[in-house]
């Protein structure tokens, strides 16, 4: 009985000590010190070691539109819009060389900022009040300006005078009592429907234009036809408070063989004057104006 269990002693405490060997290991700690871990926390360390070394990913964001960062590294070359030019593109529409403000909400009253390359502005049926000289001051590739049907009651003399690619300009439907300066350029005028009386229209200030082919003054309170250039080939005076013509009018009263060949058609219509009285006035017309004959 005593050498059964003298076995048992040496079968059995061998293995007891071996056990913690076989689920232990030994790994070297700092300084030379020997540390007993077990295998679940080796792994996990090791496991934080591979996972501190492991390079973080370069993140890029793929987006539909340029980051501010992206316009600062654009070239010289680079096309950038002012500032001032978002507000108007936003309110309004804007194609290339035309801007189209119209009829816009909330209400627009004055000239908006323009884009520097702006040839067409149309800006009709809003609340503009005045237009100044420097609503156009740095846009001068203007082309056609359409200010149809706004408030406008004062223009400065300056504001379309250095437009000098301007060809078609329409102020119809304001409240103007007399018209600025106008561009040398300029082939059409478009001023119906406004409170144009003839001590706001200056004397020579249609004459100058050698271009100019198309007058609109309809629906004003005119007293006298202004002096005209050669180059017209419509007018329009209908409606206004004209009271008298003279035979230099539309001709010229010394030269009895003169004809004016550009001139197409003139309306006198609606007007407080009958024609058949001034039949000299119109003798070098190639048509007779519309209007009162009797």
């Amino acid at each position: 009985m005593m050498d059964l269990r003298i076995l048992l002693f040496f079968v059995t405490v061998p293995w007891i000590f071996c056990e913690p060997a076989r689920t232990s290991k030994v790994v070297p700690k700092h300084k030379g010190i020997l540390k007993i871990v077990d295998d679940e926390e080796l792994i996990s360390e090791s496991r934080i070691v591979m996972e501190a070394k492991k390079p973080k990913k370069k993140v890029i964001v793929n987006t539909d539109y340029d980051s501010p960062a992206d316009t600062e590294d654009e070239g010289p070359g680079a096309d950038h819009k002012d500032d001032k030019e978002l507000p108007t593109c936003l309110m309004c529409v804007c194609l290339t060389g035309s801007v189209y403000c119209e009829e816009v909400s909330p209400d627009m009253t004055t000239v908006p900022a323009l884009p520097r390359e702006t040839a067409y502005l149309y800006a009709r049926f809003n609340k503009i009040t005045k237009i100044t000289n420097r609503d156009f001051a740095d846009i001068a590739t203007l082309r056609r300006i359409d200010l149809t049907g706004n408030l406008i009651s004062e223009i400065e003399d300056g504001a379309f005078s250095k437009l000098n690619q301007l060809e078609e300009l329409t102020l119809a439907e304001n409240k103007l009592v007399k018209l600025p300066m106008l561009p040398a350029k300029l082939v059409s005028l478009n001023a119906n429907h406004n409170l144009l009386k003839t001590k706001g229209v200056k004397a020579n200030i249609f004459k100058k234009l050698t271009r100019l082919a198309y007058l609109y003054l309809g629906d004003n309170v005119l007293e006298a036809v202004p002096l005209l250039p050669e180059s017209l080939r419509v007018v329009h005076l209908h409606n206004n408070n004209i009271t008298s013509l003279t035979d230099d009018t539309f001709c010229k009263g010394n030269n009895t063989h003169y004809i004016r060949y550009n001139m197409q058609e003139v309306r006198l219509d609606g007007n407080p004057i009958t024609l058949a009285q001034h039949p000299n006035s119109f003798i070098c017309l190639r048509a007779l104006p519309i209007g009162h004959y009797k």
